[in-house]
């Protein structure tokens, strides 16, 4: 596979019956919760059309929401009419660093002990079994050592179910390592496209260590890494045991994230971002630039549908996948080709839809340089320089 891999799908489902969801909140089955972000209907982000297949008025019919629990203040996917089979994506280059700095401040922490591992796997590709097996890990049978899940419990539409079984998965004397996107960053970044069918919870740190208590598990200690924004990797270990000076300092960056008048930021943040995004494409348009994308990302669906993307404003998007390439962007018209077809078009400006890829892609393709825009929430495309 040439180009740059992208934490798009391998495969690409066919639309079938999804699962139920399950009573109340995902997390402690309250009964009551608050809209804080609606998105109206949109297409399933996993779910890339044919390029020869035209838009049809159902496939941008599936409701995308989020909203927020009474009870436990889980943000959590509204509803998804959408049947997700989202396959194992390509990691990015970032992902992989991270995940190797990460095993490395977990070792220091003395918190890799015993030989047993098993993972959670996230649909977003990368795993950490090869760093851990360098260090003399082998798969569990049973209960392991140590549990890993980096993005994985998000993809659970039963919360509470999901975290029992990563529980029950820990040995009495291991630990269980979590990573989430952190639900303070996706507020304070203004990223309201990291909504999107599939992801059915969006995390604090104090709700997950509540749901772990519930379980039977103390958060104990937590690190803080830069990817996708900021995102957090918590160690917790059965029975009740204290937090470190780590957790309680996020504990406190994170307070207020479950009122619903802070995630509606989201809400605001969702209008601004298409509207800059469609003026910024329809600008460079009238002065008769070429404007390509990289990266079929399910994060680009909802964006690209509310700014009303079309072909003469994006001539393509350019995705490392072979099974994405010959389709189209959900709810567009926009064809999906690969980087081979990108380079040959000399565009005059390529959004990049995934900030976490721009060294890689910018060292993979020179011919581009000085041509990327990053596309950030806060502002419509920024164009920043090549490092």
């Amino acid at each position: 596979m040439s180009g740059v891999p992208h934490p798009g799908a391998a495969l690409l489902r066919a639309p079938n019956r999804p699962p139920a969801d399950p009573p109340g909140c995902r997390a402690c089955r309250h009964e009551v919760s608050v809209p804080v972000l609606d998105l109206g209907p949109m297409p399933a982000a996993d779910h890339f059309p044919l390029v020869t297949d035209p838009p049809q008025p159902g496939e941008t019919a599936h409701p995308l929401a989020m909203v927020v629990c009474r009870g436990c203040g889980l943000a959590q996917l509204a509803q998804d009419d959408t049947a997700t089979a989202e396959p194992r994506g390509v990691e990015p280059r970032a992902l992989r660093d991270q995940a190797a700095d990460a095993v490395r401040q977990v070792a220091a922490a003395g918190l890799l002990r015993g030989r047993t591992i098993c993972e959670f796997a996230s649909p977003h590709g990368g795993s950490w079994l090869e760093l851990l097996a360098a260090r003399g890990f082998l798969p569990a049978g049973g209960p392991a050592d140590v549990v890993l899940d980096s993005f994985g419990l998000m993809h659970e539409r039963d919360q509470r179910a999901a975290v029992a079984g990563r529980v029950a998965a820990t040995a009495p004397a291991g630990v269980l390592l979590l990573q989430y996107h952190s639900l303070h960053t996706i507020v304070t970044q203004c990223q309201w496209n990291a909504l999107r069918h599939g992801h059915f919870a969006y995390y604090t740190l104090a709700v997950l260590r509540d749901l772990l208590a519930a379980a039977g598990m103390s958060v104990v200690t937590a690190w803080d890494f830069d990817l996708y924004g900021g995102t957090v990797l918590l160690a917790a270990v059965h029975g009740r045991a204290e937090p470190d000076a780590a957790v309680r300092r996020i504990l406190a960056r994170e307070a207020g994230m479950d009122d619903p008048a802070m995630l509606r930021r989201l809400q605001r943040a969702a209008d601004r971002h298409a509207g800059n995004l469609r003026a910024a494409l329809e600008s460079e348009a009238a002065r008769g630039a070429r404007v390509y994308a990289y990266g079929a990302a399910s994060r680009a669906v909802a964006l690209f549908c509310r700014a009303g993307v079309r072909r003469e404003l994006l001539a393509g998007v350019a995705d490392a996948a072979p099974a994405k390439q010959g389709r189209r962007m959900p709810g567009t018209d926009v064809p999906i080709i690969a980087p081979e077809e990108l380079l040959a078009a000399r565009p005059d400006r390529v959004l990049l839809t995934v900030p976490d890829l721009l060294d890689e892609v910018s060292e993979r393709f020179p011919a581009l340089a000085g041509r990327w825009l990053v596309d950030t929430p806060a502002g419509y495309a920024r164009e920043r320089p090549i490092r």
